[in-house]
């Protein structure tokens, strides 16, 4: 398999080393947590004279007999060296019994640098603090950008690139298949995956068809404004059963998992959160294609997910932003500088370029504001609002103005 250097993921591990958090390598399944530790590593034996790596992945046979906290304490003992840097590498930790009173163990002793991937079902966000006594230090690994797409398959062409990309996503491990039905068969096997496995699991849920008509409703509508209401009211008239509490709890499973991101309102005038519905992004816009098809391809609210995800990609807080009964798709956020987003498919049209300008020209601060779209164009601008082509802007490293 042909692989690429993850280079900003990876200098987010070297910027730690050394420190005494716990670090740990989550997001999607298949997203390249593994790739990236075993980078690491090559990294850590070229440059760390004294090094000494203790690398476990679970997903390997041969350590299929440490997968309980005796034996997996024991051979970490076992390997370490005095006078050495010592650095534990796990991968998939979760697959050993009682690993957090393990790594909190290791973390106790002050003599080994920590570095760990699971499951996201059994690493997420909300339970480092539970599971782990120490610091802990999260890096979130995304499927590949746009950029890292048009690198995989060295496109010249960036609206080519692009157009394969809205198609393909970035689950990398697809990549080897040469059909796209062969593609969408990985991807949704990814999926399907999460849910059985990881959410199942996680949360002992017994009736899959619940959660899996939940989560083809949320694919169907990104971009749009949803409740635990609305939605239950959609399922019931579908003969499908199931309370708000429960859908409330569903979906944060698959936010938790990196299936879906959930992105909240904010009221532009009254600069405050809004409690009240809510949108969903998926991880990679391709998980939609393999699940539903692509009979409807639906440009615009795709265009929308693979921004959104950009954003948080590149370390955004985003938001959805609300101002006079109008929406901005997206205030983004970072270091205290605040950009306004609009994104749309086509705005060749007179009428789609007025409405997508309009919420913008009514926002009175004097903080960025853009319209990403599928020009085709270089950037330019009207009345001060910068209009940028997609493709262009996903394959920029250089941020917002």
């Amino acid at each position: 398999m042909k692989l690429i250097k993850r280079e900003e993921y990876l200098n987010k591990l070297i910027n730690v080393i050394g420190t005494p958090d716990i670090k740990v390598i989550t997001g999607i399944r298949r997203s390249g947590k593994s790739k990236l530790l075993e980078e690491f590593k090559k990294y850590i034996s070229r440059t760390v004279k004294e090094n000494n790596i203790i690398h476990i992945n679970y997903n390997l046979s041969k350590f299929k007999n440490l997968k309980n906290y005796d034996a997996l304490v024991e051979y970490v003992e076992s390997n370490y060296k005095e006078g050495a840097e010592n650095f534990i590498l796990i991968d998939e930790v979760q697959m050993c019994e009682d690993f957090e009173k393990a790594i909190n163990g290791f973390h106790a002793e002050e003599k080994y640098d920590i570095y760990i991937t699971g499951s996201n079902a059994f690493l997420m966000s909300s339970d480092l603090a539970t599971l782990f006594t120490g610091r802990t230090f999260k890096i979130e690994v995304y499927p590949f950008s746009f950029k890292e797409f048009q690198n995989y398959y060295e496109y010249n062409d960036i609206q080519e690139a692009f157009d394969k990309y809205v198609y393909e996503g970035g689950m990398s491990g697809s990549y080897l298949y040469k059909t796209q039905e062969e593609k969408y068969q990985y991807i949704k096997d990814i999926f399907d995956t999460l849910i059985v496995r990881d959410i199942k699991q996680k949360y002992k849920i017994r009736n899959t068809d619940i959660i899996q008509n939940l989560t083809d409703f949320l694919m169907d509508n990104i971009s749009n404004l949803t409740s635990a209401n609305n939605i239950a009211h959609v399922l019931s008239s579908n003969n499908v059963s199931i309370t708000d509490k429960t859908i409330n709890n569903y979906i944060e499973y698959l936010c938790n998992a990196f299936a879906f991101y959930k992105i909240k309102r904010y009221d532009i005038k009254g600069k405050k959160l809004l409690s009240t519905q809510n949108k969903y992004y998926l991880a990679d816009q391709s998980f939609r294609y393999a699940m539903l098809g692509t009979s409807n391809m639906d440009y615009g609210r795709i265009y929308e997910n693979i921004v959104a995800i950009e954003l948080l990609r590149r370390g955004y807080e985003v938001y959805i932003g609300t101002l006079y009964k109008k929406e901005i798709d997206f205030v983004a956020q970072k270091q205290g500088k605040k950009i306004y987003i609009q994104v749309s498919d086509d705005i060749s049209s007179e009428n789609t370029f007025n409405r997508e300008i309009d919420s913008l020209l009514k926002i009175q601060d004097a903080y960025p504001k853009v319209v990403i779209a599928r020009t085709r164009h270089d950037t330019y601008q009207y009345e001060g609002i910068d209009i940028v082509d997609i493709a262009n802007w996903l394959s920029e490293e250089t941020d917002l103005k």
